[in-house]
């Protein structure tokens, strides 16, 4: 992984923060500025640098959810605006991997054939039943981060929405790879004892 795409993951998952401690010492417009900068940066350096192509959509959409709060803020100079954003990130997540089950392949599917294109038929099935789990993560994700926007106080949303929700997004990511591990070993010994038969 190149370096820009590590900072640029940094920002996107420091957002919160940044907003956080942006607002404590700084106008809403000048945050939002900054952040619209970031913003602009990540498309020019997604176009031209090798590596950090946005070929998965989710990508465009950060960047896009980030320029339209950025610019919604910067016009009104309402700062809690700025707070809807991982709001419409989870929204937008979840309408992209609901999408795909309706229009498959799925986008887990998808993920999966980079390093693996050729598919077994049980593993397309376990890549939408994994799909529609993150479907339900981005709708109780989503529902806290509009709580804690509409709720609670800024220190808390910025933590719930960097370090809260990215350790959620950890664990479920680490407990599907174990999941994963389980399936592969049952359905190798099911071939197995079918091969022995």
């Amino acid at each position: 992984m190149s370096g820009a795409k590590v900072g640029f993951a940094a920002i996107v998952i420091a957002y919160p923060l940044i907003v956080f401690f942006g607002l404590e010492y700084f106008d809403a417009q000048l945050v939002a500025a900054v952040l619209i900068g970031l913003a602009l940066l990540r498309l020019i350096v997604v176009r031209n640098v090798p590596g950090v192509s946005s070929s998965m959509p989710q990508t465009r959409l950060v960047v896009i959810a980030s320029l339209v709060f950025g610019l919604l803020t910067f016009v009104s100079n309402i700062p809690s605006l700025l707070q809807y954003y991982p709001v419409a990130i989870n929204v937008l997540m979840f309408a992209l991997f609901f999408g795909s089950l309706l229009h498959p392949p799925s986008i887990v599917e998808r993920i999966a054939r980079i390093t693996t294109p050729d598919l077994p038929e049980y593993a397309i099935g376990y890549t939408r039943k994994v799909t529609m789990v993150w479907c339900g993560f981005f709708v109780l994700n989503g529902s806290m981060a509009l709580y804690t926007t509409l709720n609670t106080s800024l220190g808390f949303w910025a933590v719930y929405n960097s370090l809260i929700s990215y350790s959620l997004i950890g664990a479920l990511l680490g407990g599907e790879h174990i999941v994963r591990r389980v399936v592969k070993r049952r359905i190798s010994a099911q071939a197995s004892a079918d091969g022995s038969q």
